[in-house]
């Protein structure tokens, strides 16, 4: 069997101040091999039991998961984050300062497996990264390029396809062919995640609506961290980035165990695709939610969120000790 689907009790995970960064915490400026600056968050434990990497989707800053990572801290894992180049506050890839622009992935492959590396110099004990949305894309190729080698990796809503109304080889041609007519940095639409939905971003996103309110709260004090649509270039290559790793062979000789937590509701991206991929994975295991959950698990209600942490606590246990 190539994956095991887990059913776990739900649990409360502790609240915190989501709106302040914790006192003990640090953020502060790595800087990759070609010069270029990203923010930095780390949550160091005294005694650690290891420590853990948090890396967050599109356009995210790492403010937004300031609770999760509170939850892992409060666990004993000294957690560290760092803004995406190209959003938050690791500058921008576009000359306009809303858009999410990136012409080719293979640079967030870069900066990931550059970022590993020095990180892991940097401590030792049992290491864990974790991924949201676009960045459990980015985690999934560089288990696939074997440029880290965690003890353990937990994808969360990640992004291994993304919806379209027709289908994710026709949307890889129409944003191609926009990204290629004009400028490709340039919106791929105005407002909102995804075009041409009546859903409200925060029903995309949440149904826990304090929580998508922390979002707008860091974004009024800090506006220099917001960022709005992507490009036609990043959507082009997430669409195919999508589709290399569904045709990538070296999927199946990836031994990291990996965890897969899968909002069978999404909006955003293509559940289905993340569940063919687990299938593929020597050491899998996978956790699904139905409607209770839209697109970012882990700032959903306390129900959901209880569950999807106590199925990353025992997941940890187990591969990461």
């Amino acid at each position: 069997m190539a994956f095991e689907k887990v059913t776990v009790p739900p649990t409360i995970a502790p609240q915190r101040d989501r709106r302040a960064i914790p006192k003990d915490a640090r953020i502060s400026t790595w800087t990759t091999p070609d010069g270029w600056p990203l923010r930095r968050f780390d949550w160091p434990v005294a005694s650690p039991r290891g420590r853990l990497l948090f890396q967050t989707g599109r356009g995210d800053i790492f403010e937004k998961y300031l609770e999760s990572l509170a939850h892992f801290h409060d666990q004993g894992w000294s957690v560290t984050a760092f803004d995406w180049r190209g959003q938050g506050g690791s500058g921008r890839l576009s000359a306009d300062p809303n858009v999410g622009h990136a012409s080719d992935f293979s640079v967030f492959d870069d900066d990931l497996a550059a970022f590993w590396t020095a990180w892991m110099a940097e401590g030792d004990g049992p290491t864990a990264i974790l991924g949201h949305s676009m960045g459990g894309m980015m985690v999934m190729r560089a288990l696939a390029n074997r440029s880290m080698r965690p003890d353990a990796a937990i994808l969360v809503a990640p992004m291994l396809g993304l919806r379209a109304p027709l289908g994710a080889r026709f949307g890889t041609w129409v944003a191609r062919f926009m990204a290629g007519r004009g400028d490709p940095a340039r919106a791929a639409w105005r407002t909102n995640e995804r075009p041409g939905t009546v859903s409200s971003r925060q029903s995309l996103l949440t149904h826990d609506v304090a929580r998508y309110e922390d979002e707008r709260w860091w974004h009024d004090r800090h506006p220099e961290l917001k960022l709005g649509p992507p490009s036609w270039a990043w959507l082009s290559e997430a669409f195919a980035g999508s589709l290399a790793l569904a045709a990538d062979p070296r999927i199946e000789s990836i031994d990291t165990p990996v965890l897969l937590i899968v909002a069978e509701a999404d909006k955003l991206v293509d559940p289905r695709a993340a569940l063919r991929l687990a299938a593929r994975l020597p050491d899998a295991q996978v956790v699904r939610f139905g409607s209770e959950s839209a697109h970012e698990v882990l700032r959903e209600a306390d129900g959901v969120r209880g569950r999807a942490f106590a199925a990353i606590d025992a997941f940890l246990a187990v591969h990461a000790r």
